[in-house]
């Protein structure tokens, strides 16, 4: 009888081992921001990819929970259902950073005027630029082009016309180290490049 109960008593154990368990884990992640060029919202689809799966939307500056993000340009993110649970939705990674972006733009930036071909203009607006250059404690600014997902030029005098010498994406991290009017002279912490970035398509962080 006794060895009877305890084979009972062992088959139960190997049973409860064997169901699933539900507790909740704790999901990794981090948290990032959306960032639209029109100050537009973001919307949250069901599955990774566009179509008749829309679930919601998230407007701009929003913080949301990451868990992952995939090379085919979809985000992972975790979403409160209308029933109040959390489920896992899908976003355009394109349009989230991971610093909270400054006010609302009205409208996206204008792109800069092409100069004249005049070469004595030129030279004259690149005085100006100068003249008017201010060293200033190093700080940090980002990257904001007129489009999420296109780039601002980083160039090696304060001029459209001079030479680019580097292209920085959405979110790009530069380090400030002087002041012009339309200007910044920054370096790329990255690469030590330093070189002109026009005031126009960068915000700064604080």
């Amino acid at each position: 009888m006794m060895k009877r109960l305890l084979s009972l008593a062992l088959a139960a154990i190997l049973l409860t081992a064997l169901i699933p368990t539900f507790a909740v884990a704790d999901v990794g992640g981090w948290t990032m921001y959306v960032y639209t060029e029109d100050g537009g919202t973001l919307n949250v689809r069901s599955s990774p990819k566009t179509g008749d799966n829309q679930v919601g939307k998230l407007d701009y500056g929003e913080s949301v929970w990451v868990y992952s993000i995939s090379s085919n340009g979809w985000a992972s993110i975790q979403w409160q259902s209308h029933y109040g649970e959390f489920i896992t939705c899908y976003v355009m990674s394109r349009y989230l950073v991971n610093y909270k972006p400054g006010p609302k733009p009205t409208k996206a930036p204008s792109p800069t005027a092409a100069p004249s071909a005049d070469s004595d203009k030129i030279i004259a607006d690149m005085n100006r630029e100068f003249s008017a250059a201010k060293k200033v404690a190093p700080y940090t600014v980002v990257a904001r082009p007129a489009r999420a997902s296109g780039w601002v030029n980083l160039r090696w005098a304060p001029s459209t016309s001079m030479e680019v010498i580097s292209k920085c994406t959405q979110g790009k991290r530069l380090t400030v180290l002087a002041e012009l009017k339309k200007w910044y002279q920054v370096q790329d912490p990255d690469t030590g490049l330093i070189g002109f970035i026009s005031t126009q398509y960068v915000s700064r962080v604080y």
